[in-house]
């Protein structure tokens, strides 16, 4: 019952992803039972194909995040945490209030032990000439601004533990986003990265990786940032994306625009319509929570109803995937952790 075209969008892009999951997959719609049984059938789909949960309540966009979780406890974000921490539901999507999906992850499902800080990424496109396009993943985009090198050095052991077993790479190659290729480049917090990136040995560190490589397979599988950088890059990303699909006339169209600033740097296949189609947000869904003990989505209030199927279907693979679990191998013998 979250975000801006709620509900009509989530049922519609659920409805949307049936085709594409697995036989043995099932989603749980939370909400108005009526309205979501109406739009069911308005949608070509009926409630046979779905488990409905009824909950008579929503968290409002204006809502004090922790209050309203609390306050509303039948509403779909609350009920659905509670159905996930009872292992009813084996992970949680949801494209309404931000601060109520992270006051249920934090809260309810809680971080995994071990880990520093839970961390949001999101998976961004690459292109290679050899493989074409693919993704990778960029970490922290919109959770820690002020993050301190240790949870920073951290997020690299998630991003590659996620790569590994939700993007199935052998050995994701970690790299801290910087102003500069060469060690000791950027500021204080960047320097004190580097180091303890350097020393830890549970993942395939590379270096430093400057902003005009991220979209390449040149050098890293897992970029790793702050909150504050990592946001500000997103939504650069975001708007170039919509930008060049105005120019196209709603179709993604690059060839005329930046093309003479940025041409030389990228592959030629940086120019194709896959690359700005796996641009394009849709395409993903929604930002993983990492570092809680299950799989949680959070999409964008305006979700659109491609994106609510991109989301479901990321919350598919990401289930699959089993990360939570080998996190939780993966920190069994680390210390307590310290925000």
């Amino acid at each position: 019952m979250g975000g801006d075209f709620a509900p009509e969008v989530a049922v519609e892009g659920a409805v949307m992803a049936l085709k594409y999951l697995d036989k043995q997959s099932r989603v749980v719609l939370y909400g108005d039972k009526s309205r979501i049984i109406e739009l069911l059938e308005k949608y070509g789909s009926s409630e046979k194909e779905f488990d409905i949960v009824a909950t008579s309540q929503i968290i409002e966009m204006g809502d004090h995040p922790a209050k309203a979780f609390i306050a509303k406890a039948d509403s779909s974000i609350t009920v659905g945490f509670k159905d996930l921490a009872a292992g009813k539901i084996d992970g949680f999507a949801s494209a309404g209030s931000t601060g109520a999906m992270m006051v249920g992850s934090m809260q309810v499902i809680k971080p995994i032990e071990g880990v520093i800080r839970p961390v949001l990424a999101t998976l961004i496109p690459t292109v290679s000439p050899k493989k074409g396009i693919q993704r990778a993943v960029l970490m922290d985009v919109g959770l820690n601004v002020d993050a301190k090198p240790e949870v920073l050095a951290q997020y690299g052991l998630l991003g590659s533990i996620y790569a590994k077993s939700a993007l199935q790479m052998e050995n994701p190659r970690v790299a801290l986003l910087n102003i500069g290729e060469e060690e000791g480049k950027g500021n204080a917090q960047a320097k004190a990265t580097y180091d303890l990136m350097k020393e830890d040995g549970r993942y395939n560190f590379v270096g430093n990786v400057e902003a005009s490589y991220i979209f390449t397979d040149k050098i890293s599988d897992v970029v790793v940032a702050d909150a504050f950088v990592g946001n500000s890059l997103l939504k650069m990303a975001e708007a170039l994306y919509r930008i060049n699909f105005r120019l196209g006339g709603g179709k993604p169209h690059f060839k005329n625009f930046l093309r003479r600033i940025i041409g030389r740097i990228v592959p030629k296949l940086f120019w194709q319509n896959d690359f700005w189609n796996a641009m394009n947000a849709e395409s993903v869904g929604g930002l993983q929570v990492m570092g809680i003990n299950a799989p949680v989505m959070i999409g964008h209030g305006s979700s659109s109803a491609r994106a609510i199927c991109s989301m479901v279907l990321s919350m598919e693979r990401d289930i699959k995937s089993n990360f939570p679990a080998k996190l939780r191998e993966a920190l069994k013998d680390a210390k307590p952790a310290e925000a």
